[in-house]
């Protein structure tokens, strides 16, 4: 009687701490993907690219919460006055790419990387099991970006997605920044895919999760590209053959590029992701001090007949 009276409260106490949540959640306009934004712009598209081709481009992969990565690395370029001419971001890297490209140094996205609540980015829907919508990730991107289109940030910058019908690589380089990068990271397990003028688009994942033939194609002179994922030294014993699967066909895709980048850095920053801070902080200084290592590396690429790190951004 005593055992089933102590598991009758225990039974209570979490499901009264489960509808606080519940009801603290709910509180928030966010939880409906409501709340002010900025005007956006035109809907997400891809031009024709115009002017001279870019010197130095900035390749970012995705990775989730792995993507806090990119900080550490953005950090160093910047201390080796290695300023990107274009940024290509695919999933989070597009996130962190569309911030960078916006005006955002490395020191100000470290800020932004620490003090983001990972409750912001989840809905009501994801509570009852349902995968998001992403709208979440639209609105922040294009809160910070100031309602910017993407032609208008300060650096040219290509966002890359799936387009779902014909499963073929697009490029978003115009209109709206947020909308470019929620369907960017549409991952098809955790979100619904993302309609843009009629088109439905995934995560850019999907097909390039490195988009280094994007920034080639683009006709960067110079391309610096960043690969978050895991090694597949570091998978333990026991992983979900699924994550097995994904890791396996992710670094057959990067392989398939890894050839067209001048530079690919890869930290290793181990197989397990997380949204705390302290996994916030480990991984942007993995990133960090792997990147100091390959500093060498880097100026040997910078030093190439024609190519210049102190290049200012161009303009479009």
């Amino acid at each position: 009687m005593v055992t089933e009276t102590s598991r009758v409260l225990r039974a209570r106490r979490r499901w009264n701490a489960a509808l606080g949540a519940a009801l603290l959640f709910l509180s928030s306009p966010k939880a409906f993907g409501l709340g002010e934004r900025p005007p956006v712009a035109e809907l997400p598209r891809h031009e024709p690219p115009e002017g001279p081709a870019p010197r130095i481009a900035l390749v970012l992969g995705s990775g989730g919460p792995r993507g806090f990565a990119h900080v550490g690395v953005l950090k160093v370029l910047e201390e080796m006055g290695v300023r990107p001419d274009l940024v290509v971001g695919s999933s989070v890297g597009a996130m962190v790419a569309a911030l960078h490209c916006a005006g955002y140094d490395a020191r100000a996205l470290e800020a932004i990387a620490l003090g983001i609540d990972m409750f912001d980015f989840y809905e009501l829907r994801e509570v009852f099991g349902r995968r998001g919508t992403g709208r979440p990730v639209e609105r922040f991107v294009d809160e910070k970006v100031g309602g910017r289109a993407i032609e208008k940030l300060d650096v040219p910058l290509g966002v890359v997605a799936t387009r779902l019908r014909d499963r073929r690589l697009v490029v978003f380089d115009r209109g709206d920044t947020g909308l470019a990068v929620r369907a960017s990271s549409a991952d098809p397990d955790n979100y619904e895919p993302v309609e843009i003028g009629g088109e439905l688009y995934a995560d850019g994942d999907e097909l390039s999760p490195v988009p280094i033939r994007v920034a080639r194609e683009w006709g960067a002179e110079l391309v610096i590209a960043v690969d978050v994922s895991a090694y597949a030294r570091d998978t333990p014993p026991g992983v979900p053959q699924a994550w097995i699967d994904k890791d396996a066909r992710r670094a057959r895709q990067v392989a398939a590029e890894a050839p067209l980048a001048d530079v690919l850095l890869h930290p290793d920053i181990g197989y397990y992701a997380g949204f705390s801070e302290a996994y916030r902080r480990r991984v942007m200084r993995i990133a960090e001090a792997y990147t100091r290592d390959s500093a060498a590396a880097i100026r040997a690429a910078l030093a190439r007949p024609g190519v210049s790190a102190a290049a200012a951004p161009r303009g479009r």
